[in-house]
């Protein structure tokens, strides 16, 4: 079994190495959407990820339809504050793709309007613009296991 964590163009390193050390966590595929807001050298990625890059399986593209055309059949979920069903609202099974976008702006609107079937949201207070990149990666890659009882 494997799930798919897509990052379109993540701009804080330590967020996207946090993300990695979840995906070797967890047999999760990742996919970095370019541009990235960081070199791969940085050292505060590396560092986030610690010593666990070997069991990280990622993949690089440079647009969003790269990543659509290299799973013509594939199961997208968009991961937004600015949607209305919660991601405990879905029923994920293998190979599902979970999309999450830029810490600072989330994903573009166009793509969420595209793909309004499939946005997701993580409920929290209005006290907040937003949870940390990482944290909701993790959460929704967790709540996908679990609905299929724990593979890993």
């Amino acid at each position: 079994m494997a799930f798919h964590i897509v990052l379109v163009n993540p701009e804080i390193p330590a967020n996207t190495g946090n993300i990695a050390r979840t995906c070797a966590a967890t047999g999760t595929h990742l996919h970095l959407v370019r541009p990235l807001g960081f070199d791969t050298d940085d050292k505060t990625l590396k560092r986030a990820g610690l010593d666990y890059w070997y069991a990280v399986n990622i993949t690089y593209y440079d647009s969003f339809e790269e990543v659509k055309a290299a799973f013509p059949e594939g199961r997208f979920f968009f991961a937004s504050t600015r949607v209305t069903k919660r991601y405990s609202d879905f029923s994920f099974k293998d190979g599902d793709l979970f999309v999450f976008g830029r810490e600072t702006k989330g994903l573009p609107q166009e793509l969420l309007d595209a793909h309004s079937e499939t946005g997701m949201r993580i409920p929290m207070t209005d006290k907040v613009r937003s949870l940390n990149l990482a944290n909701s990666a993790a959460i929704v890659i967790y709540e996908a296991l679990r609905q299929n009882d724990f593979p890993v």
